[in-house]
């Protein structure tokens, strides 16, 4: 695929090689293994001195057309598919790290991935410290001489604070770690960390790049040499591997991204200033408007300011709830990234397995909502939410 085409027209044909019937869509090879045409091509296989499928855990030619569009689409020389966005980040983390490293990581990302840091790597001799997304002063303050790893998302969940991917690009390389940017929010649509300096993006493919909530998925992307050398051989071996048919979901979904995520974006825009000018509601965390305090970073980094916002309401987590169980139109669900809008409880959900002082930290407060927006009509958006907002 030519570099010069836009993202668009990557999302739709980057990565696809056709069989010998000549499919126009892609091909989904429901397969788990290979057959060889001889014994010296197993073994030429199996050496890693022929290329060629062998097994579905590590070689699929539909997962293969899923990691080679998603690396167009990212700018990036190599890509690799998993199970999920946490395998992505657990798989990250086993090749990039080791006993007696450490790792620098932002405060505010997903609950699970403050588990996975905490409470699993933790065990094996990885020590992460967490610092503020947006002071780049505590990212340089936290480093130390076995410092290997930087991890952040931007925009961050559920705040959607913005952290300023090139200046912590320079932190990270003056002491010689990498920079890892979970991109699950922006996408390549609306955000290329790699052209900012980042080493490596994780993604949840089971968010926006499926768009339609039906797979779990996640994927790797960077240079060859940080992604493709290293975590192929992983997935061999401990096998978090993608599967066929999820990786051919996931192709559909790229050919829409970049379409579903602007009109999403545009949406949650109308949504979040309407929210703001809204009587119960303390305040909107939301890239797009002037009161947010990355705002300008936000217009330089990303295409647009995405399809997640949350608000504060007044009366805590009361009066949380009551917007949330009074939608009849929003699914409640802890699930973003779908056409069908989505609401949830950070504090009580997603966040509610970290400490009340990490939550507070992070500033996740008991009234706090979180909207991932989808592609109803904006209007009918608004008089569901309405029905909470004004029964209090």
């Amino acid at each position: 695929m030519a570099k010069e085409h836009q993202l668009s027209t990557k999302g739709v044909r980057a990565g696809q090689v056709r069989t010998e019937f000549n499919e126009h869509a892609e091909a989904l090879f429901l397969t788990s293994s290979f057959v060889f045409d001889n014994a010296a091509q197993a073994a030429a296989r199996f050496a890693n001195s022929e290329e060629g499928m062998v097994y579905s855990r590590y070689t699929n030619p539909t997962v293969s057309m899923f990691q080679d569009r998603l690396a167009a689409m990212e700018g990036a020389e190599s890509c690799v598919a998993t199970a999920s966005g946490m395998a992505a980040i657990l798989a990250t983390a086993m090749v990039h790290l080791k006993a007696g490293d450490h790792v620098v990581c932002s405060n505010a990302v997903f609950g699970a991935t403050i588990q996975l840091f905490n409470n699993i790597l933790g065990r094996f001799g990885i020590e992460t410290s967490y610092v503020s997304p947006t002071q780049v002063q505590e990212w340089e303050k936290a480093v130390r001489k076995n410092t290997r790893l930087f991890f952040l998302e931007t925009p961050s969940n559920p705040l959607t604070e913005v952290s300023d991917i090139a200046a912590l690009a320079r932190v990270a390389k003056s002491a010689n770690a990498l920079l890892a940017v979970d991109n699950v929010f922006c996408t390549p649509a609306l955000q290329r960390p790699l052209e900012l300096g980042a080493d490596i993006v994780v993604h949840s493919a089971t968010k926006y790049l499926d768009g339609q909530g039906r797979v779990m998925g996640g994927a790797i992307c960077g240079s060859k040499a940080l992604v493709g050398d290293v975590l192929v051989p992983f997935l061999r071996t401990a096998g978090p591997a993608l599967a066929p048919f999820n990786a051919w979901v996931l192709l559909k979904g790229l050919e829409t991204l970049e379409l579903r995520i602007r009109a999403e974006s545009a949406s949650a825009l109308e949504l979040a200033r309407w929210l703001q000018a809204h009587p119960a509601v303390s305040r909107v965390h939301y890239p797009g408007l002037p009161s947010h305090p990355q705002y300008e970073l936000a217009k330089r980094q990303q295409r647009a300011a995405g399809a997640v916002l949350s608000f504060e309401v007044t009366g805590g987590k009361a009066e949380a709830w009551r917007v949330i169980d009074a939608a009849q139109l929003i699914s409640h669900t802890a699930n973003l990234g779908d056409v069908k809008t989505t609401i949830i409880h950070p504090a009580s959900t997603t966040h509610g397995r970290i400490s009340p002082q990490a939550r507070a930290a992070a500033g996740i407060t008991d009234g706090l909502v979180r909207l991932a927006v989808g592609l109803e009509a904006v209007e009918d958006l608004k008089q569901d939410l309405s029905r909470g907002l004004e029964a209090g």
